[in-house]
């Protein structure tokens, strides 16, 4: 089976919305996609960095994808309830809020519905055996963006 679509993961582990943006510009020159996920921001929460930090640095790295008329997908993240009831809730809402600012499409957590003998020992991190639910989660609304004209 042959793809239209060539993917490229440009990810780094343990990276931060910082780092992301300071990355951003020479990812998007070398690969130029029609389409990118942004899935960043867990390891500033993680990190306990201010909210406001992440939402802007998010809001940045998404102006640039839009400003190179690329799609963009945002996954939004989510944070252990050990962080604080406060703290994990106003950093959830950073998501929706961008989502809604630049009407671009989100989901709100690609771990839902990942049963906990499915996460490695962290308890953060899906294991291979979290792949198919996370692509359930993921893929119908990547397909519908990239069916959008």
């Amino acid at each position: 089976m042959h793809s239209q679509y060539v993917v490229v993961n440009a990810s780094i582990s343990g990276e931060t919305t910082s780092g992301g943006l300071r990355r951003i510009t020479k990812a998007m020159q070398a690969h130029r996609p029609a389409l990118l996920i942004l899935e960043l921001g867990a390891n500033d929460g993680l990190r306990g960095l201010p909210n406001a930090e992440t939402k802007k640095n998010l809001d940045k790295i998404i102006k640039q994808v839009r400003s190179a008329n690329a799609k963009l997908l945002l996954i939004g993240m989510q944070l252990p309830p050990n962080y604080g009831a406060s703290y994990t809730q106003r950093f959830s809402s950073i998501y929706p809020q961008l989502a809604k600012t630049h009407h671009i499409a989100l989901i709100p957590f690609m771990l839902k519905g990942i049963p906990a003998e499915q996460f490695q020992a962290d308890n953060l991190h899906p294991n291979a055996a979290a792949q198919a639910q996370i692509l359930q989660n993921v893929l119908p609304t990547l397909t519908q963006l990239l069916n959008a004209k």
